[in-house]
């Protein structure tokens, strides 16, 4: 099969999740007991029949189940989500406006902890009998064992009561002007502690992994090819071994990237994080269905399109794979 074709065919098989997704959403949402007509008449005082009759009309509410999921299915084609219950606004506006620190939350949290987990690994193999080697395996089953919602509100105790010098809450301090610059250091500085939250779990996997991996590819016959050419250790560990050792990282990393997501809304909820974590946290309070259909779904088009950029990650680290 020639790339295209491959690709092509995985966009299409993509497409079909996606529809999947919508479609499953929306029933699983739908099914819950509520009615957000008494949310919303609540978010104004109270109400009567009347009024909630309105309201019911206003959103669509009184059309047929069936009618409001082909409605809802053609407009999200079209990139028209809704108008949220809660805040008046279209959907579509608030996902755009909250996805930036979603994104930048969840790639920090995953490269943190592919780069600090693999080299750790790679540096326990090395001498797998080691004191080293066992002090990263402990901190590894440690790290695995925390829970990601105990792990933050820890930090949030422990640097703000404690030690108070990392900001607890928020993406920004208001008090802090500057230019570009200025905004980005404070932003790295309020994203420490939640990233390092997010991360910390795969962090570990990701260690305990390498170093399995390193010691497979260690032990095979290439290696020590490599080694009996009079190549370097230097150049035999970080050219030879970890290209492949590299597969399961990878492999693992695309699968959890939908674990990060879900993961996300415990951080953002614990550290006030204003992603889609704490949108859909709200929306879930509010009865807000369209707004967490439209989360779900960004979240989802986030885990389809990590699992393609996966599967074109594989075919650039083993070229066997890129004719398949």
């Amino acid at each position: 099969m020639s790339t295209i074709a491959s690709v092509a065919k995985r966009f299409a098989y993509a497409l079909a999740l996606i529809f999947a997704v919508l479609t499953v959403n929306f029933v699983l949402i739908h099914a819950a007991p509520g009615d957000p007509a008494m949310v919303i008449a609540g978010e104004m005082g109270g109400a009567d029949q009347a009024t909630l009759d309105q309201i019911r009309v206003a959103y669509g509410l009184d059309k047929p189940i069936f009618e409001q999921y082909t409605t809802y299915i053609g407009r999200a084609v079209s990139g028209d989500l809704g108008q949220s219950y809660i805040y008046n606004q279209p959907v579509i506006k608030l996902i755009l406006q909250r996805l930036p620190a979603t994104v930048l939350l969840v790639l920090t949290a995953l490269l943190t902890a592919i780069v600090i987990g693999t080299l750790a690994g790679v540096w326990a193999s090395r001498r797998p009998q080691s004191l080293g080697s066992g002090a990263v395996t402990v901190m590894s089953l440690v790290g695995y064992s925390m829970p990601t919602f105990w792990t933050g509100i820890l930090l949030v105790l422990l640097f703000g009561k404690v030690i108070p010098i990392m900001p607890i809450s928020g993406m920004r301090d208001v008090r802090i002007y500057g230019g570009w610059w200025v905004t980005s250091l404070d932003v790295l500085h309020h994203l420490v502690l939640p990233a390092f939250t997010l991360a910390i779990v795969y962090m570990a996997q990701y260690s305990r992994l390498s170093r399995a991996s390193m010691l497979e590819v260690l032990s095979a016959d290439y290696i020590r090819t490599a080694r009996a050419k009079g190549l370097s250790e230097r150049l035999v560990i970080w050219k030879h071994a970890l290209r492949n050792a590299l597969m399961p990282v990878v492999t693992i990393a695309g699968l959890q990237f939908g674990n990060l997501i879900s993961g996300a809304v415990l951080v953002e909820t614990v550290f006030s994080w204003p992603g889609l974590g704490t949108l859909a946290f709200e929306s879930i309070l509010g009865r807000d269905y369209p707004t967490l259909l439209g989360v779900l779904f960004f979240s989802s088009v986030l885990v389809i399109a990590a699992n393609l950029m996966t599967d074109f990650t594989y075919r650039l680290i083993d070229p066997r794979l890129r004719n398949r």
